[in-house]
């Protein structure tokens, strides 16, 4: 395993370089330069060898050949990749006219309809390039001036709204002020009339109960009836005997005032309190 690290390597005495027949990439000075270089599928395509689908963006080590065919000036490049499933060589060069890529071999690029090859756009001169150019570009001036005259009749329609909403809303503040004044009078009314209903209603009934008295006072002939005053008072109304124990002085004294002074009373020994009684003494 020594010998691979080595340096060198052995070339012996009757060996002729110019016996080979491949040149070294870096040595050849014919036919077109290639490089590898690592890129990303630019479109989606499909192989022809093996029906194998390779999405956009899929990265590869490619080929990159750089060709003599230009496009004002813009050089145009070749790359060369190999299908993931079948190792099927593909081909794919750049378009700088229509600013894409252009599958040559190998594979088929997938229908998109806003690059098909047919369209107006794709088939153009020159002249009828810088023609769509100018057009479009006059047809954004207008359209720009007109959306300026649409955003200035916008902002008028908006200053008109706004002052028909300030005067609906005056309104509507002045109809809801005189709603609230009216109600404001309707209950004080209300009030007033309710008090003098019941104004009505207590002489009403201080009237009824009147002549209900009156009535119950009178009689069939319309006479008044009279309270009887008897002349001999019941035994009870006379005063009671006093006794003759009772003197005449005890019975002519006022009763006593109430008096609320504290009274202390004596105090109880503790010995009692606890209900344990005390032993006489032997001595």
């Amino acid at each position: 395993m020594s010998e691979r690290k080595v340096l060198t390597k052995y070339y012996p005495p009757d060996f002729d370089p110019s016996a080979i027949g491949r040149t070294p990439k870096h040595l050849r000075k014919t036919g077109p330069k290639v490089i590898t270089v690592r890129l990303m599928a630019p479109f989606s395509m499909k192989c022809t060898n093996c029906g194998e689908y390779i999405y956009r963006g899929r990265k590869f080590n490619a080929r990159k050949e750089s060709l003599e065919e230009r496009y004002l000036s813009i050089p145009i490049y070749r790359f060369y990749i190999r299908c993931t499933r079948c190792s099927g060589e593909i081909t794919f060069r750049t378009d700088p006219k229509n600013m894409d890529y252009e599958c040559e071999r190998g594979a088929k690029r997938n229908f998109e309809p806003w690059r098909d090859p047919k369209s107006e756009k794709y088939n153009e001169t020159q002249d009828e390039t810088l023609d769509r150019l100018e057009r479009e570009e006059n047809e954004e001036q207008e359209q720009l001036e007109r959306d300026k005259m649409a955003e200035l009749e916008e902002k008028m329609q908006d200053s008109k709204r706004e002052m028909a909403i300030a005067d609906a809303l005056d309104e509507i503040r002045t109809r809801n002020a005189r709603i609230e004044r009216n109600e404001a009078l309707g209950d004080e009314a209300a009030l007033n009339q309710a008090r003098d209903d019941v104004d009505e209603a207590q002489l009403r009934a201080e009237r009824e109960d009147e002549e209900a008295a009156r009535k119950a006072f009178m009689t069939t002939s319309g006479e008044r009836v009279k309270r009887i005053v008897e002349d001999e008072e019941p035994a009870a109304s006379a005063p009671a005997p006093v006794p003759e124990s009772k003197s005449a002085a005890q019975l002519q004294m006022p009763p006593p005032s109430a008096s609320f002074a504290r009274v202390k009373r004596p105090k109880k020994p503790a010995v009692s309190s606890l209900g344990i009684k005390k032993k006489p003494s032997l001595i």
